[in-house]
């Protein structure tokens, strides 16, 4: 995305929905397969985090994505998984929920299209610049981070909820 090639921007976006269908798979793998371990359990969520994350960043840098927005994203991430590994140490286990897997989805969703958007940009096709004119993508791509970012929020705040008793209990 930082090189000045033609197609880089599509290379880094094979790059990154190859990386997105081998988590998935291996995801999927480990649980049809009963071979679920608890450093699967951790590392499989980190992994995600630093695919999104590091997606995230690099659009800041290029002006794509607000940085407060980043920001507030990866302040979640790091505190649910700070908490989850400082609950681990004490033999306690956080409930992953459905919504929290969906945000991962839909993060992974928009990080594809931001990347198509910065892919085609670079296309010398006509219909291609036309579309880019005529549609605002900047206030497009905001506001899919905004609500993206909403609902990250939404999301933390859940699975403090979910797991209150937990927490509680780790707490004491």
């Amino acid at each position: 995305m930082f090189l000045d090639i033609p197609y880089a921007n599509l290379f880094a976006l094979l790059i990154f929905i190859i990386a997105s269908i081998t988590d998935a798979y291996d995801g999927y793998f480990a649980r049809k397969y009963k071979i679920v371990t608890p450093e699967g359990m951790f590392l499989d969520p980190l992994a995600d985090k630093i695919l999104v994350s590091s997606a995230f960043i690099s659009f800041t840098i290029l002006g794509v994505v607000e940085y407060w927005m980043v920001i507030l994203i990866i302040f979640r991430d790091l505190f649910v998984t700070g908490l989850r590994m400082a609950m681990i140490r004490k033999g306690l286990n956080m409930v992953t929920s459905n919504i929290a897997k969906a945000k991962t989805g839909i993060q992974i969703g928009i990080i594809i299209f931001i990347l198509l958007f910065l892919g085609l940009k670079g296309l010398p096709i006509s219909w291609i610049k036309w579309l880019l004119q005529t549609i605002s993508w900047k206030d497009v791509i905001y506001y899919l981070m905004l609500g993206m970012t909403l609902f990250t929020a939404i999301t933390g705040i859940s699975y403090l909820y979910d797991n209150r008793l937990t927490i509680k209990q780790f707490l004491t």
